[in-house]
């Protein structure tokens, strides 16, 4: 256990007790803990111009070389204290060591909102004795709150998240427990340091001990504001589908103009990539496609200038694209396995063979129908089908873009014949080709078989979709 861990580091914020924290590891012998090392406005502590013969301007020069300092310096087991704001440089290196112990100190978020409010108020940030202590009231601000716990939600979630990927297990603590004894020591045995406390640091007082709401000036706004508030997550749309890369081969780039078309499958980017060969005077065959990312660099550089662009539709039209020609008709492009298989395990009312005159619009409505139920499985990962990009949800796949850049504009198809004009008169193409308008879906068009309840269960399955990209009913 000795040599388990080279170093600690204690994630938390503001107001979690984390002063308290580290006079109690400062407490065991062969443990020292640095103060707010990577601190972006001082170095360790406010009144201190280094930490182990390296200064802010060193620090800040190569943040890295204070770590190695922290994991080298003699006198046993070292580390510091970083919150979500500290240099982000040294996250990674920190997350990724296996070697770094990980301590993750949390406190009731209105709480710690609070005490920060008091403490800016009355300029008291740690109270040693108590008939010194300043008493002040805050005032409670809904969205300064909200702006506070979400960045001490994302941070929490990224700790999670990446100790999970890397198989590695922090060590956590509530704000309560730093005042059990046990629990310190049952931190020190878990850290692989020999040493115990037989007792709590007494020099620190607790500041602002009452309950939050008599500690504020608004007490019923704060009721009011937190009413709102959604503990249980209840509004969350889950997502379980699998995460989609970039995919750079299906970029499309202008044959001349620095144009760059991410598409989105949506069933109509033929049509988008028809008018940007138009654009210049080419073939769609003509148009560069099927790059990698070293080419893409290479182009990006070549290009000033340049602007990418993607395309998404009403998840109701796309899905039923979807079902028209990957999954009804055995044409080029259909998936003619997931076709049998949603025949035989899932019950899909479509011929077995090729479409002919005998099927119609009733038959249509309920396969299609029985298509959205199939997605709705698909996409929250409870069949053994793959996820197709042809439905997968468009919010995923322009989170895959991210990965590599987003596109500098997201278009709507509905408003293709005005905005893609626009978007080449930017780049000098005063004339610009007009957009084709999407043809209706064969055999059976949408308007002939839409119904509200295929839309209220379109909405179930992208509701992502819908909410992130505003659309609205399809009729």
């Amino acid at each position: 256990m000795a040599d388990r861990f080279s170093s600690f580091v204690v994630f938390a914020e503001m107001r979690t007790g984390s002063n308290f924290l580290e006079t109690n590891l400062n407490a065991l012998e062969g443990v020292r803990c640095h103060g707010e090392a990577f601190n972006p406005h001082f170095i360790g502590y406010p009144n201190r111009t280094e930490v182990l013969g390296i200064s802010q301007e060193m620090r800040d020069n190569d943040p890295h070389q204070l770590l190695e300092a922290v994991r080298a310096a003699p006198g046993g087991l070292g580390g510091f204290r970083y919150f979500h704001d500290h240099d982000p440089r040294v996250l990674d290196a920190i997350l990724d060591d296996e070697t770094v112990a990980k301590i993750i100190l949390t406190r009731n978020p209105l709480d710690s909102y609070v005490s920060w409010k008091i403490a800016k108020a009355t300029g008291q940030w740690k109270l040693t004795n108590v008939t010194r202590r300043k008493d002040a009231s805050a005032p409670f601000d809904a969205a300064e709150f909200a702006t506070h716990v979400d960045a001490l939600q994302q941070f929490q979630v990224t700790l999670l998240n990446r100790l999970q990927r890397s198989g590695q297990t922090g060590f956590y603590l509530a704000y309560e427990d730093l005042q059990d004894v046990e629990v310190m020591n049952g931190l020190a045995k878990w850290l692989g340091v020999s040493a115990r406390l037989d007792a709590l640091d007494d020099t620190l007082k607790r500041q602002n001990p009452a309950p939050a709401i008599s500690k504020v000036s608004n007490p019923d706004e704060m009721v009011e504001a937190l009413a709102g508030v959604d503990r249980f997550n209840l509004s969350r749309t889950p997502n379980f589908e699998p995460r989609r890369g970039p995919v750079v081969p299906s970029y499309v780039l202008g044959a001349e103009t620095p144009l760059m078309f991410m598409p989105a499958q949506t069933g109509i980017d033929n049509l988008v990539t028809d008018w940007l060969a138009q654009l210049d005077g080419v073939s769609a065959e003509a148009l560069p496609t099927r790059m990698n990312q070293k080419q893409l660099r290479q182009w990006r550089r070549a290009s000033p200038g340049h602007r990418s662009f993607t395309v998404v539709r009403h998840p109701l039209a796309r899905a039923h694209t979807a079902f028209c020609t990957k999954i009804l008709c055995k044409g080029p492009g259909s998936l003619r396995q997931i076709r049998n298989t949603l025949r035989r395990q899932f019950k899909l009312d479509i011929p077995e063979q090729e479409i002919d005159g005998t099927y119609g619009a009733k038959q249509h409505l309920i396969a299609f129908a029985q298509f959205l139920e199939f997605l709705k499985a698909n996409l929250a990962g409870q069949t053994a089908i793959r996820v197709d990009a042809s439905w997968a949800s468009q919010t995923q796949i322009v989170n895959g873009f991210a990965e590599l850049a987003l596109p500098d504009l997201i278009l709507r198809d509905t408003e293709l014949q005005d905005d893609l004009p626009r978007l080449a008169r930017k780049l000098g193409k005063e004339v610009s080709p007009s957009v084709a308008m999407p043809l209706d879906d064969t055999p059976i068009s949408l308007s002939q078989i839409y119904h509200p309840d295929l839309e209220e269960l379109c909405r179930t399955i992208y509701m992502r979709d819908y909410l992130t990209f505003g659309f609205g009913t399809w009729a």
